[in-house]
């Protein structure tokens, strides 16, 4: 493992540093579909039969949003159904605008730790596709993924590929007005997702920030390392050590460190825990008193 972790090593010349913001902080709180993702009907464009009390889509997911105070909403690109079109775009953004609802951007799942060839270029060609449907939204950011890091632990080539990818698609969504957040997903360490988004030389890319997807034995200072690039951030309510258990992550604490960033834009709860319909509500209430300070 030495070996493979050495491969990483930083070689490129660094594009940028942390984004600059003016004025001070300022936190807007939003909810991501996501944490509702076994109450859809359709589901990673399959069919699914709805189940009692469990039928949801992204128009009544907006609803939801706005009768719970959310200022946004985080539409995640696995729950469109498969025949999603422009007009079923337009009718979501006017659903949307007319509860007061911001739709935040959405999140795609692609995998840029591969190899050069036709499975990389399919993977860059549809995450253009989404940035597509972003701008169709009128969204500002989609959540992408570098890659996995047991795949860029095979050599630095996969590195190199993640970046040549981002690279491609950050200049496409920069024609479009779309941020990239490159989520800290998959293992990745904090200092290589610096080192990938200061490689790419764009404006339009910055790190989607999962405050529970650290799973190391200093997760706050992965955070801290990483919050000066966020361009999106989603809050869990669970941390996880490195052995895998689980334990209650501290909103007080993550909003601190997006403050001490100067971070100013969507905090968006992404719920993964048991029964959400029980508990999301009083999660949010959470969010928004760590957000308020009170």
């Amino acid at each position: 493992m030495v070996g493979a972790i050495a491969l990483l090593t930083p070689q490129f010349l660094r594009a940028r540093g942390p984004l600059e913001r003016d004025g001070r902080a300022r936190l807007r709180l939003a909810l991501a579909a996501y944490s509702f993702r076994d109450y859809y009907s359709w589901f990673k464009g399959k069919a699914q039969k709805p189940q009692e009390g469990r039928d949801m889509d992204l128009f009544s997911f907006i609803d939801y949003c706005a009768d719970h105070g959310c200022d946004g909403a985080e539409l995640t690109a696995y729950f469109l159904p498969p025949n999603a079109d422009r007009d079923y775009f337009n009718r979501l953004k006017r659903h949307a605008h007319l509860r007061g609802v911001s739709i935040t951007g959405t999140a795609i799942g692609n995998n840029f730790s591969q190899p050069k060839g036709d499975f990389l270029d399919e993977q860059v060609r549809q995450a253009k596709q989404w940035i597509d449907v972003a701008a169709q939204f009128n969204a500002p950011h989609v959540r992408f993924f570098a890659g996995e890091m047991h795949e860029f632990a095979e050599g630095r080539d996969r590195v190199d590929n993640a970046i040549a990818a981002l690279n491609e698609c950050a200049d496409y969504a920069g024609e479009k007005g779309i941020f990239i957040g490159v989520e800290n997903h998959g293992g990745i360490t904090s200092d290589l997702l610096v080192e990938i988004i200061e490689s790419v030389d764009s404006p339009w890319i910055g790190i989607n920030l999962d405050t529970g997807n650290f799973f190391t034995n200093t997760p706050y200072k992965d955070l801290e390392r990483c919050a000066p690039y966020a361009v999106n951030v989603q809050v869990k309510v669970s941390m996880q050590t490195p052995e895998g258990e689980k334990y209650p992550a501290d909103f007080d604490r993550v909003v601190s460190i997006l403050e001490s960033a100067n971070y100013q834009g969507f905090v968006t709860l992404e719920y993964e825990d048991k029964d959400p319909l029980a508990h999301v509500p009083e999660q949010i209430e959470r969010l928004r008193a760590a957000i308020n300070h009170r």
